[in-house]
């Protein structure tokens, strides 16, 4: 399936849309179940040890902010054509600590794309954090779904990612796109299951537990995989985001609904070797919409929960 995969990209065109890439992603994904994904998590792991606050609810001890270029518009445009402004302005503006509904959370303002990275370098975990959006949108994403991410297995320079991101892998945070799974970086690799949907924009692929496997590969069009299912709450309410990630593979679930898988997460070197990606930190990303993140906490597990579909 690799080889397959691997000549499939190779000799297909790589379009941004339209004819060429619906077929290739029809090409990659094979042929596709039509029934609806119900998807139901079990076996969920007992913790193995204390759970972790991330974050303390009074400060932003421990996370380093970085921010990535002072206008945004620039971020995608390939080589850097600017400075990142990385560590050097206040952030205060840019992310801070404020009380929404009654509680202590992490607002994000999303006007400068960037992060805030953790310090802590994380393996073998359940993450648990909630968010929900911020009224307010900046270009040059003011019209377009709000976005964000948690990011997560950091590793890296600051700024290597677009001047603005560390390498990582990529728990979307969108609207109607949330649990999305994408590479952050050119030497990022995943396995996981897809069946082609022509109702997505490119690259057309949607996770399916019984889909065809294939090789996430930055630059390629199996860079990101869509979550199965939109499991995020109407824009305003708070939304529970759980992440199990275990030695090299990953579950995203969006409101106890699994959304999507990874298996042999990895780090390409220069020579080609494939390097399993076991740990990291997280960051949570600024990408051009107000957001909040509160209880944010993480526990050590020895097994991850099971992804299996629901009859009826």
């Amino acid at each position: 399936m690799m080889l397959r995969t691997l000549a499939l990209l190779l000799s297909l065109p790589l379009a941004a849309g339209g004819q060429d890439s619906k077929d290739l992603a029809r090409a990659l994904a094979g042929p596709t179940n039509a029934a609806p994904q119900r998807l139901m998590l079990v076996d969920l792991p007992r913790p193995a040890g204390a759970r972790i606050r991330l974050f303390d609810g009074k400060s932003l001890d421990g996370w380093q902010p970085w921010l990535g270029y002072a206008d945004p518009g620039i971020t995608y445009k390939g080589d850097p054509v600017a400075t990142p402004i990385g560590t050097l302005r206040d952030t205060s503006g840019d992310f801070a600590v404020r009380t929404v509904d009654g509680e202590p959370a992490i607002w994000v303002k999303g006007e400068t794309w960037g992060s805030l990275v953790h310090r802590a370098d994380l393996r073998d975990y359940h993450l648990r954090l909630e968010f929900k959006w911020g009224p307010k949108r900046w270009a040059p994403r003011a019209t377009l779904p709000p976005n964000n991410g948690l990011l997560y297995h950091t590793h890296g320079r600051p700024g290597e990612v677009f001047g603005t991101w560390q390498p990582s892998v990529e728990f979307e945070i969108m609207k109607g796109s949330t649990g999305m799974l994408v590479m952050v970086g050119k030497a990022l690799r995943a396995h996981t299951n897809v069946a082609f949907d022509d109702a997505l924009i490119a690259p057309h692929l949607r996770f399916r537990l019984d889909g065809r496997m294939v090789d996430m590969i930055n630059g390629t069009p199996t860079w990101n995989v869509e979550a199965a299912v939109d499991a995020e709450k109407p824009e305003g309410e708070w939304n529970v985001l759980d992440l199990y990630v275990l030695g090299d593979r990953a579950v995203h679930v969006v409101n106890g609904v699994p959304v999507a898988e990874a298996r042999d997460l990895a780090v390409i070197g220069a020579d080609g070797k494939r390097t399993p990606l076991t740990h990291g930190r997280i960051q949570l990303q600024s990408e051009g919409a107000e957001t909040w993140f509160r209880r944010i906490t993480v526990e050590p597990i020895k097994r991850l929960p099971k992804i299996v579909s629901a009859r009826g």
